[in-house]
């Protein structure tokens, strides 16, 4: 297995959920643990508007959220500020080439990238990982 991963936010925010955590995702868990985990700077950003959206439909409470940001916070996550070449260029290229939005293609072109793995719960991410010879994590 490659020392790095990249993790999307559906992967981590499985996590979050009693009723979407699985056997996989545990394992997932603990691989998360070990390090090497990648992330676009966009991560943050989905994350948050998960956990807000989540409190807001009252799935979690005020104090599961700060758990959940806590628990993110504790995995050492290496954030990849990709520059405005990789974003504008090749992440949007990308997403131009498969059909996907530019938010999972940057999770698509960071694993391109890297040489890393990718888990994500994303089908049509998933679709694309096969297709372009990423390999997938499972979550």
């Amino acid at each position: 297995m490659s020392t790095q991963l990249v993790v999307d936010s559906s992967a981590i925010c499985a996590l979050f959920f009693e009723d979407e955590t699985t056997p996989e995702s545990e394992q997932l868990l603990q691989r998360l643990e070990a390090g090497g985990i990648w992330v676009p700077a966009l991560f943050l950003w989905e994350v948050a508007n998960v956990l807000l959206m989540a409190e807001r439909r009252r799935r979690i409470s005020p104090a599961d959220r700060a758990e959940a940001l806590q628990l993110v916070a504790s995995l050492g996550l290496q954030i990849d500020q990709a520059d405005t070449a990789v974003v504008w260029h090749d992440g949007l290229q990308l997403a131009a080439q498969t059909g996907l939005t530019s938010t999972d293609a940057a999770y698509l072109e960071l694993a391109m990238r890297l040489g890393a793995p990718l888990a994500s719960r994303d089908r049509a991410l998933q679709e694309c990982c096969r297709s372009m010879g990423v390999k997938l994590q499972p979550c």
